[in-house]
């Protein structure tokens, strides 16, 4: 009899140890699933128009995996693994890649978070949040415009090889990342670096961040690469509990290791979010970039007017319409999509979708 009450108190002490464990530890599975019909003009050389399946209009189509394990004393491991995919299509976003939007493991503590492998920039962290379009597809260039001879002049967003810090410390938020090149015999060949910090106070907030891209090695003999470097100022201010406006800016430079002229613009952009009754907000927001030294008569200077109204059928759930005139000078190419190539001086887009996240 003493034997089965003592097996009878082992597992019970081993249960409670297993349950004890399994509470320690947390594994989020998460996603955005996002599709549209959409219709552009000028999709081709022949200037014809196009009427499409689209996915990821609003937000990027995603799965992915969240976990984290609390390791005592405040620290905790982290992991986070997230692949996009095409809905219309079912293919990855990118060919080969399994996780191409994150794949890293980390601590996070008191200090801040630390992770590995690949993730978005700080700059990526950092200045998206005030695109007033949220993070778009379609119709959004924060991320990078289409311009003169099909320069994006854009920031650096998802990279692979990095090391991330992000912490926050009262009213202020700090990040820093850098990319390894990889390269055999140079630590700077290839190499990414990305410092942000960021300000928030009660409806105001504001972030700047710094970053530098360089290229790879001219050749084996000639230790000259391309290096471009960014600077961000993005700034939002809250007006009651219904209308947020949003303003930003981006410096871009690229010096060349051919010593051609430098590559450089001014990026600007602003817009306003009006939630008109619980379920229906509209956004608004104008996209502008200035292009410099390029030879007369042939600078783009694209902008983009886009606009979008949605309609939340639940918590999860939204419809969308959005809606984009895109427009250089000087007969210069210039498209909607970031990805898309260009074949007009003027491109307008309409997209009506549906978004469930879960």
């Amino acid at each position: 009899m003493k034997r089965k009450y003592l097996a009878a108190a082992t597992l019970a002490a081993l249960g409670t140890l297993a349950s004890g464990a399994y509470a320690q530890t947390s594994v989020t599975v998460y996603g955005i699933i996002d599709t549209g019909v959409e219709y552009v003009n000028n999709a081709n050389a022949n200037k014809d128009g196009l009427l499409r399946l689209s996915s990821g209009a609003m937000n990027t189509s995603r799965i992915g995996f969240r976990g984290t394990e609390d390791l005592g004393g405040g620290l905790k491991a982290v992991f986070q693994l997230e692949n996009g995919f095409k809905t219309d299509t079912g293919e990855f976003d990118s060919a080969g890649l399994l996780f191409n939007r994150q794949a890293n493991v980390g601590l996070e503590g008191s200090f801040g978070k630390v992770v590995l492998g690949r993730s978005f920039t700080t700059t990526y962290d950092f200045i998206l949040p005030f695109d007033p379009m949220g993070y778009s597809a379609q119709y959004s260039w924060v991320t990078s415009a289409g311009a003169t001879g099909g320069r994006k002049d854009g920031m650096p967003t998802n990279q692979p090889n990095i090391i991330k810090y992000q912490g926050k410390f009262g009213d202020f938020k700090l990040g820093a990342t850098y990319g390894f090149g990889e390269t055999a015999g140079s630590t700077s060949d290839s190499a990414k670096y990305d410092v942000g910090v960021g300000y928030e106070s009660g409806p105001f907030r504001i972030a700047a961040t710094f970053d530098r891209v360089n290229g790879t090695a001219a050749s084996a003999t000639n230790s000259a690469y391309d290096k471009a470097t960014t600077i961000h100022l993005a700034g939002n201010y809250q007006l009651g509990s219904n209308l947020s406006l949003s303003l930003g800016y981006r410096n871009y430079k690229k010096t060349l290791a051919s010593n051609a002229a430098d590559l450089r613009s001014d990026f600007f952009w602003g817009g306003a979010s009006y939630k008109v009754t619980p379920v229906v907000t509209l956004i608004g927001a104008i996209y502008y970039q200035n292009i410099k030294n390029v030879a007369s008569g042939k600078d783009a200077d694209p902008i983009m007017y886009s606009v979008r109204g949605k309609y939340a059928l639940s918590k999860r759930t939204d419809l969308y319409l959005s809606a984009a005139y895109a427009k250089a000078k000087n007969s210069q190419l210039v498209g909607l999509s970031r990805d898309d190539i260009a074949y007009g001086s003027s491109q307008t887009g309409v997209i009506a979708g549906i978004q469930h996240r879960f």
